[in-house]
């Protein structure tokens, strides 16, 4: 019999007589399952899906753990998960039960109480192209993100939230919930930034729109909108 490497860290199916079979962690060899594997060879020797589906524990009748890890950090993005801070979008956006949700924020919640970094240790963002290459994981996605980046008065990244996944209109994109993140961090700027899947870089009319409304809020509240990013592959653009 041939024997196969597994890959924990893709959805992985064996074709028999027509019929497909899904590789589920209890079929993995000990030594492959990620609680031995963490046991015997600690936490550094484990991919990201393999530490969330730790986190996450069992799978669900429709999606085995790891099937759902992997499928977590592919749709929604690593740096976008760890930095979301309310499960129900979690939840709603990847069709993942409220419980597990739960799970995934608890856990990078209190990595982020117990190790966050000092004040002379925080990212400056002064540029559209800073920004940019802090947004790495928004190059390759697959579906279209609205993320925040909530800025002291010394331009330093005090917190990064993805407001919404999905397609982006002015009738989704409130600017309540763009501007919250920045009271409840007292933030004094925001960049905003969005994705294009389709690798088109030029800006929509809806984007100008969200853009010059978002603007207009934070005039009022006295935050101010410092730039509107769009990203699609390894291009971007500035729509201010």
């Amino acid at each position: 019999m041939s024997q196969y490497k597994i890959q924990t860290e893709e959805l992985i199916s064996v074709s028999i007589k027509d019929r497909e079979y899904v590789l589920r962690v209890a079929d993995l060899p000990d030594e492959e399952r990620p609680r031995e594997k963490m046991i015997a060879n600690g936490p550094r020797n484990l991919s990201v899906a393999e530490l969330l589906a730790i986190v996450l524990g069992t799978g669900t009748k429709r999606e085995e753990v790891m099937t759902m890890a992997s499928r977590l950090l592919r749709e929604y993005g690593e740096k976008t998960i760890i930095n979301q801070s309310n499960p129900s979008i979690i939840a709603r956006e990847l069709n993942l039960p409220l419980t597990k949700a739960c799970q995934v924020v608890a856990c990078f919640e209190l990595g982020r109480r117990m190790y966050q970094k000092k004040s002379d240790g925080l990212t400056n963002i002064r540029s559209a192209r800073q920004a940019f290459d802090y947004l790495t994981d928004m190059r390759n996605l697959n579906k279209e993100q609205f993320r925040g980046l909530y800025l002291n008065s010394r331009y330093q990244l005090i917190h990064d939230e993805t407001i919404s996944v999905g397609s982006i209109n002015a009738s989704i994109v409130h600017p309540r919930e763009v501007f919250q993140p920045a009271i409840q961090y007292g933030a004094s700027a925001i960049i905003i930034a969005h994705n294009h899947p389709s690798g088109e870089i030029k800006a929509s009319a809806a984007d100008r729109e969200i853009t010059e409304k978002l603007k207009a809020a934070g005039k009022i509240l006295g935050i101010e909108v410092l730039d509107h990013i769009i990203i699609a592959d390894n291009k971007f653009i500035s729509i201010m």
